[in-house]
């Protein structure tokens, strides 16, 4: 972007500074998992050992080596604002989890010199069997959009890094209990998913293909799974000491307690990576169905006619009106394969185009409200205390025993 005016043709012009999009702060580490040339890349060290440590700098919510979080890092780029909108996005690897949340984040990526805000997949990542991101990357947008992108679920690099020659998991994900490293990899995804439900207003959940059901079974698990754990403005976070409760914050309380009125955050479905021919309306309009049908009695789904369902006979018309009443509520979108020089068919939108569209329906959606008013800065305090609910969870932990007592992991 830098002009050549005023240079003569016998001056060498310096090198124009890149261009940084987020924060200094913000993009140091994002500038660090860019760095793929230099002298940096010729040290030893960094390639003989893959470290779960984010790199200085990094403001990594969660560390994937102790699997606690860290609200000290991302705490200085908030502030008391109250209007503002947490989405946070969970996936397999390589489906282009980063690559949404960039342009959720208003990143141009056709601009010479700017980095990414959130690292995305390289060639030299995918030959080397790494993931990108490691527990929970933060940043926050200009429009107060707070976006939260999350390590890969069902992801054989991170399973590598987490495992002993035992078998055992080198990360405690339950409260200190020994678990095998199969085990512990999957509850590492269900707690991530059970997290973003509870702390974010929109979950964007990716699933690689058309026929990729793994991302729906996971968040049928989150919803049976989540019972119990509050929204970060819940007061059963913002005053532990039930004594210092007026009455009417008592009842409050209890009413989030009893699980009553359970917060969750509104998931939006993308099925990524997908061929041409999957690209068809016939497919989206099945798909849909098929989603609707299976997320029927999901507390994820939200139909002003389910009450009225749930309180008449169970009849298979009124189970067929219900499913048709969701298919207007779910949000599902197809992302095609980002080609390299950007072709598609011609009867069908670009992979840009239905990006762009993706971040426009996601940043116009209306969203849940908290329970309660709350600061950016309160919200990322009370989100580190649920997640301390969420690694010291009964019913995660009973599941946990459930898969232990089934013979489907190794102890």
């Amino acid at each position: 972007m830098a002009g050549s005016s005023g240079v003569s043709s016998n001056t060498t012009p310096s090198l124009a500074p890149k261009i940084l999009l987020a924060k200094p702060a913000l993009v140091t580490s994002s500038a660090a998992k860019y760095n793929r040339s230099g002298a940096d890349d010729d040290s030893t060290s960094s390639h003989s050992i893959r470290s779960r440590t984010p790199p200085i700098g990094s403001l990594n919510l969660i560390s994937d080596s102790s699997w606690d979080f860290h609200a000290d890092r991302f705490l200085p780029f908030l502030t008391d604002n109250t209007d503002f909108t947490v989405v946070g996005v969970i996936g397999p690897p390589g489906v282009g989890k980063s690559t949404i949340l960039n342009e959720l984040y208003g990143f141009d990526g056709t601009s010479p010199g700017m980095l990414p805000p959130f690292a995305i997949e390289s060639e030299e990542t995918k030959a080397s069997a790494r993931h990108c991101t490691v527990g929970i990357e933060p940043r926050i947008s200009n429009e107060r959009i707070i976006l939260l992108d999350t390590q890969p679920v069902y992801s054989p690099s991170v399973l590598a890094e987490m495992i002993r020659p035992d078998g055992s998991s080198t990360i405690s994900v339950l409260g200190g209990e020994s678990l095998s490293a199969e085990l512990a990899h999957e509850l590492m995804g269900i707690q991530l998913g059970v997290f973003l439900t509870s702390i974010c207003h929109i979950v964007v959940v990716v699933s690689d293909g058309l026929h990729d059901m793994n991302m729906w079974n996971l968040m049928s698990t989150v919803d049976l799974l989540k019972h119990g754990i509050p929204d970060p403005s819940s007061l059963t976070l913002q005053y532990p000491q039930s004594s210092n409760l007026g009455a009417s914050d008592k009842e409050s309380k209890d009413r989030i307690q009893d699980g009553g009125e359970e917060y969750v955050a509104t998931p939006v479905f993308v099925h990524a990576k997908l061929l041409d021919q999957d690209l068809a309306p016939h497919t989206l309009v099945h798909l849909k169905k098929g989603l609707a049908q299976y997320f029927t009695s999901s507390s994820f789904v939200r139909s002003k006619n389910q009450n009225a369902v749930k309180d008449s006979n169970n009849s298979s018309e009124n189970l067929i009106s219900q499913i048709y009443d969701l298919e207007s509520e779910v949000k599902l979108y197809l992302l095609p394969y980002q080609r390299k020089d950007g072709s598609s068919k011609a009867q069908y939108s670009s992979y840009a185009t239905m990006l762009w569209n993706i971040r426009d329906q996601i940043l116009s959606m209306d969203t849940p409200s908290f329970s309660r008013t709350l600061s950016e800065r309160d919200w990322l305090k009370n989100s580190a205390k649920v997640w301390d609910l969420v690694k010291n969870s009964p019913i995660i932990a009973e599941y946990s025993r459930t898969l232990q007592s089934s013979g489907m992991f190794r102890r």
